[in-house]
């Protein structure tokens, strides 16, 4: 049974010590409960959104009426699929009256007589601070808080200017050089912030069984990330789980819809790939590669336009997505009536797609693409940079690569990716 004060009680079943402490940090029997902030970090699957997202509406509606509050994601969209549509219908389970207005981007909770409204936000990028500014809360959770500029994040905590404001941040570790884990984890106690930190052990509605699928799911700096909880530095192959097991021959059969990948460049290496889709899985079935140093000349954008082409003769191609900055090249082959998709050039994000789509089998490198296939050797982490970036050199097949996962093969998928798996309330 727990208690949150001033009536709220609920009786929840398998939790973790972790996850109880962080449903009641902030109760007045807690020795906790002087704290402004709560940090939760670690392991993907660790319970721990749930419990913030429950813990800080719970508090909301227990200390506050008639107040404001900030739901922050990385996006409104991701914020609402990891965390409102968790925790909604476990507040209705319990009693609690809410109404979610999508087009205003608002939830309204009534609850034992009390009403409180909370703004959904998105920090997807440094224009996203200027979103939150003029705005006062009570509180506000930001969640994939380490996915957030840093002038979104203190813009949020600026707004919290209510007497007992209190502020909730969960996120998967990042680098150690990240700004939130050295002016917040390593700092949690100077700003008087109560910091928790998860692993996959402390779910105990995760089974021994799906916590082996996810262990086996990651390798390297994810591993060790998103497994083990640890801010660690970047380092070796990036694709460090890649060998020939993950190469096949092209198959047979008549594939369903096909896609062309392009990393453009004129000085730099110029990559494209050929994409097909058979009995639920995208094959890189052929590629065209041109390094103008190697070869001793450039070629025009007519001319790659030209080899473009060659490579999708007798195919329907369904679009050519592309490294967004080439512009020329664009209008050239959207004059040529392809349909051109600018791909998401996220990196990291584009890695993390593609890795897990590559480990699920349901992307395929086929043996006809010896230069993605020598570049996959290549790819490296830069180990002297103090973020996590890759070497800019034999990156452009893992480029187009990267394009196609991130871009076209996610939203095939209707918005997956490994982080947004479903969640469930034990």
């Amino acid at each position: 049974m727990l208690s949150g004060g001033r009536g709220l009680k609920l009786r929840i079943k398998k939790i973790s010590p972790k996850q109880y402490s962080v449903l009641t940090w902030w109760n007045d029997t807690s020795k906790y409960k002087d704290c402004s902030a709560i940090i939760c970090d670690g392991a993907v699957r660790s319970g721990k959104t749930l419990f913030m997202g429950m813990s800080f509406i719970f508090w909301a509606m227990t200390r506050y009426t008639g107040m404001q509050f900030g739901l922050c994601g990385k996006t409104v969209n991701s914020l609402r699929r990891n965390v409102v549509s968790v925790i909604l219908p476990v507040l209705r389970q319990f009693g609690f009256v809410c109404e979610e207005r999508i087009s205003r981007g608002t939830l309204t909770i009534n609850f034992g007589g009390r009403e409180n409204t909370f703004y959904y936000f998105g920090g997807r990028d440094e224009s996203s601070a200027s979103l939150i500014q003029g705005v006062t809360f009570a509180g506000a959770m930001l969640d994939e808080v380490a996915l957030m500029p840093r002038s979104f994040v203190e813009q949020t905590c600026a707004r919290c200017s209510v007497e007992g404001s209190k502020l909730w941040f969960n996120c998967n570790p990042e680098s150690p050089e990240h700004w939130f884990y050295k002016e917040w984890i390593l700092k949690a106690e100077e700003k008087g912030a109560y910091h928790l930190h998860f692993t996959m052990a402390d779910n105990p509605a995760l089974s021994k069984k799906i916590r082996a699928r996810y262990e086996s799911m990651y390798s390297g700096i994810f591993y060790r990330r998103f497994v083990l909880g640890q801010w660690v530095v970047a380092e070796g192959r990036v694709y460090d789980f890649f060998d020939q097991s993950f190469v096949k021959p092209v198959p047979n059969g008549e594939f369903e819809k096909w896609y062309i990948s392009c990393d453009y460049g004129t000085v730099n290496p110029a990559s494209f790939g050929l994409w097909g889709f058979l009995d639920g899985v995208w094959y890189r079935t052929d590629e065209f590669y041109f390094d103008s140093r190697k070869e001793g000349y450039q070629m025009t954008d007519e001319e790659y336009a030209d080899e473009l082409q060659r490579l999708a003769e007798g195919k329907d191609i369904t679009a050519v997505i592309i490294d967004p900055s080439a512009a020329s090249f664009i209008e050239v082959l959207s004059r040529r009536r392809f349909r051109v998709v600018r791909a998401r050039n996220d990196v990291l994000g584009g890695i993390r797609v593609t890795s897990d789509l590559l480990k699920s089998g349901e992307l395929v490198i086929c043996d006809t693409c010896v230069s993605a296939l020598r570049e996959f050797d290549l790819y490296i982490w830069d180990e002297k940079a103090a973020g996590d970036t890759v070497v800019k050199r034999n990156d452009h097949a893992m480029d187009d690569i990267r394009y196609f996962a991130y871009t076209a093969v996610r939203r095939e998928n209707d918005d997956f990716a490994v982080f947004s798996v479903e969640r469930s309330f034990a």
